[in-house]
């Protein structure tokens, strides 16, 4: 299939899973164990429903969205996705570049394969770092550094790795870095020569912003072993994420939160953002869905703290819904990176087209000309 004869996210869906060897593409369709978080935070949008309000003038409809002192584009945007040029090589700048172009913010991953100084370049008004905090505290604080001077706008800290999850599709593959090949990996891959060109001529990614930290002259083995090694640190606590709020200047936003008094506490701290995730389905597979516990954690926060939500978007209507509950912005990342490596940065602004275009129409089909005007009114509450 052509991108351009790509009409949703599932189509871009079958063309990475086409393109990429199963050993690759599994990496980002998996979850945990029996990936029941990752179908949990799908059934939760398939059980919502938008009832739609009728003789109103939505000739006129805007999905703009203002959010950290800027005004977006569109209510989403590119969220963190580790090892992405694994998937097609300059993959990280791709997402970077189509959500720049877009207007749309780019999260850069803590486990990203393109370093902080260069999504500055390509994408220096609409990146935010997501910080993995590393058992070496001055690597920590030097991340940091580095991405206020970078000028990024928004640090994200990422609490809800305290420690490696049971990634049993990866274990049943072999999913390493680098790979361990078996016979019957090398011979799936020969059947996927376009992305086999691909890493022959770039070779295993690697994760550029650990580099610096590194032993002089490491290989790129060695680079990926000690980002594994520093991160996750598993002693993070309120007292880390009390001194980033200190130690950074700008928009900080915490990412994993699920339960209300985790919410609660961290708008005490004085967070400006909080992302609630269960981190893709990739960490707890007993976790809630996001959308399940959004309602909740509005109710405890109210307005303090600005509601981001992830998980299971694939439908622009899922962003409506999300908004609906309570959330301001939704970050989307399989659906992006689907795009990355079906199309490379054309496959990422397919994406995000998509989603634009189906918000478009939603909005125009419930009757709710301006994204701002979404809230509870357009859900269906049993009995109705």
């Amino acid at each position: 299939m052509k991108l351009n004869r790509a009409i949703n996210i599932e189509d871009l869906q079958k063309m990475a899973k086409r393109r990429l060897p199963r050993i690759v593409y599994d990496f980002i369709e998996g979850g945990v164990e029996d990936e029941l978080g990752i179908a949990r935070n799908e059934a939760s949008f398939d059980r919502e429903r938008l009832v739609p309000r009728y003789l109103v003038d939505v000739s006129q409809r805007d999905q703009s969205c203002d959010l950290f002192d800027r005004k977006y584009a569109s209510p989403f945007g590119v969220s963190a996705t580790g090892l992405a040029a694994l998937f097609r090589p300059g993959a990280d700048l791709m997402l970077a570049e189509a959500a720049a172009s877009a207007n749309l913010p780019f999260m850069m991953s803590g486990m990203s394969t393109a370093s902080i100084e260069e999504a500055a370049k390509v994408a220096p008004s609409h990146s935010w770092y997501q910080l993995y905090v590393a058992r070496d505290r001055e690597i920590t604080l030097d991340l940091i550094r580095r991405v206020r001077d970078a000028g990024f706008g928004t640090l994200v800290l990422t609490v809800d790795v305290p420690v490696s999850s049971k990634r049993e599709r990866n274990l049943r593959n072999g999913f390493a870095l680098p790979p361990r090949l078996t016979t019957a990996t090398m011979l799936n891959a020969l059947t996927h020569p376009g992305w086999v060109a691909g890493y022959l001529r770039h070779g295993m990614p690697r994760f550029e912003n650990w580099a610096p930290y590194a032993r002089a002259n490491s290989s790129t083995a060695r680079i990926n072993a000690f980002a594994a090694e520093q991160a996750p640190a598993s002693s993070v606590t309120w007292k880390d994420l009390e001194e980033f709020r200190r130690l950074w200047p700008r928009h900080l936003v915490v990412k994993g939160i699920l339960h209300r008094d985790d919410a609660i506490r961290a708008a005490e701290v004085g967070v400006d953002g909080i992302i609630v995730s269960n981190h893709g389905g990739r960490q707890l597979d007993q976790a809630p869905a996001p959308l399940e516990v959004l309602p909740g954690i509005r109710e405890a926060v109210g307005d303090r703290v600005t509601l981001i939500v992830d998980g299971g978007v694939r439908r622009g209507a899922d962003i409506i819904m999300a908004l609906c509950h309570g959330a301001r912005f939704v970050m989307v990342g399989r659906a992006t990176l689907y795009g990355a490596a079906a199309g490379g940065v054309e496959g990422v602004r397919k994406a995000i087209g998509i989603l634009r275009e189906e918000i478009d129409l939603v909005l125009g089909q419930i009757g709710c000309p301006n994204i701002a005007g979404l809230d509870q009114s357009f859900l269906m509450k049993a009995p109705y």
